[in-house]
Order: structure tokens, then sequence, then C-alpha cells
């Protein structure tokens, strides 16, 4: 963890789930923060829980201008960039009978293109640290699953993403690569709408659907995202390494 003292680092959807677990681990390693979530109370209360150099910033990134705010901010205050980990995302059910062209662009929006325009507006500061990015996708980028085909598609769009810019900057000494973890203990299901009877019961069910026979947390999914951050990981680029319990080889649903 010496390794990573001192090296500036972004996360969105810092205020929850696996975002807020990578907060906490790259604070822990000694690096600093720029902490991004649009739940500004859940930011601050992130801010007395942790220790270290954290900056927070309330941001909707799925806005150009916000997502300008969020780099130069970050910049100025740590003097440059080393690691973003894209690990803001949402997930809406729905078929390509019933998914509406809204919840198509919302997750369009949020779990590729904002992404997308992170990357581009940080690259300077990646090239200038040789820096890497680590994008949070899912094993729905990699396997299909009925009923949250805007999500899936997304999450296949972002794991290419992945694999196109790491050809593209490779030369450049900056690494890009995803993480594609199963059903994971987040907020991304109950988010989506599933209420606390249907999240548990989606638990369970998820005990037979993961080889392994239970689901993940979001701090295993961190330890992976800060391995591939780090210089341990330095001959790695354009990977997207499922973290799943081994549910990507069955496809239960």
């Amino acid at each position: 963890m010496g390794e990573m003292r001192g090296k500036a680092v972004i996360v969105t959807g810092a205020s929850s789930g696996i975002g807020r677990a990578c907060v906490l681990k790259f604070l822990e390693a000694g690096c600093k923060v720029a902490a991004v979530a649009r739940r500004k109370n859940l930011l601050e209360s992130l801010v007395t829980e942790s220790s270290g150099q954290l900056l927070p910033i309330a941001a909707d990134i799925t806005l150009p201008g916000e997502a300008d705010r969020v780099i130069a901010e970050t910049a100025q205050a740590f003097g440059g960039i080393d690691v973003l980990v894209n690990a803001a995302g949402a997930l809406k059910s729905g078929t390509i009978e019933t998914t509406t062209l809204d919840d198509w662009d919302d997750l369009m929006n949020l779990n590729v293109r904002a992404p997308f325009y992170l990357i581009q507006k940080a690259m300077p500061y990646l090239i200038e640290r040789k820096g890497n990015v680590v994008n949070v996708s899912s094993v729905n980028g990699l396997r299909a699953f009925p009923g949250v085909l805007a999500y899936c598609v997304s999450k296949a769009a972002i794991d290419h993403l992945t694999r196109c810019v790491a050809l593209e900057v490779a030369s450049k000494g900056v690494r890009v690569n995803a993480v594609n973890p199963g059903v994971t203990l987040t907020n991304l299901h109950k988010a989506s709408g599933m209420n606390d009877e249907a999240y548990q019961a989606f638990l369970e069910r998820s005990k037979t659907t993961h080889p392994l026979g239970r689901v993940g947390t979001p701090e295993e999914v961190a330890d992976l995202i800060f391995f591939l951050a780090s210089p341990k990981a330095g001959w790695i680029t354009g990977a997207c390494y499922p973290i799943d319990g081994g549910r990507g080889q069955t496809c239960l649903r």
C-alpha cells in the first residue's frame, strides 16, 4: 500500500456501495481522494467517518459542466490526477418491449457517457502522471441477463470503452481496466425501485445463482480496484476482471 501513498485519486459514486469502499481503501493507503457524488449529505457523513486527505465534491457527473468542475477542482487541489475510478452507476429494469427511451437515456448517460467524458477530460493529467483508470462494470457486461436490457447494454459498452481507450493510450503510459462484479451488497437494486422484502428475497436467491454460494461485499470489489490502480498491476491494461462468485460461468437468474 505504501506505493500508493500521495497518489491523487478521483472516485465517483463515492457516497455509497463500491464507490464508498474505494474512497476508504485509497485513504487508508495514504492517497489523496476526491470523493464525487450527487448526495451532498452522504458525502459529508463520509468526511466525518474517514481520515486522510479527502476532497468531497457534490456534482452530477451526467452534466458536462459538472464533470469539468470535478476534474478542475481535483487537479487544483492535488496538483494533478493519478487515478480515476468510475464507480457511479444505476440500474433499471425493463425488456425490449418495456424499456422507455427515458430509462435508456438515463442509464446510458450515467453508466457510459459520464465515464467517457471524465476519462477524456482527465486524460491530460493521467498522461502527465502515467496514471490509470478503473471502470466499475458488471457481470451483466460480460453475459446477457433478461429483464435488465438497458443496464446490460450500458455495461457491455463500458467494457468496450475500457478496451478501446486502453489501446489508444497504452503508448502514453496510461492503463485502463474494468471490474465486473456479480451481485454485491450495495444500494444499487433498492435504488432501482426494489423494496426491502423483494431485495431480501433477491439476496437469498443469489446464493443459488453464484456458484460460491454468496453475494459479494463492496470491500472485496474495492480491493481488486485498488490492485488494478496500483503499480503491482503495471503490466495489466484493457482487462475486464470478473469478481462475481462464479456467476458469469452459469448465467443463472
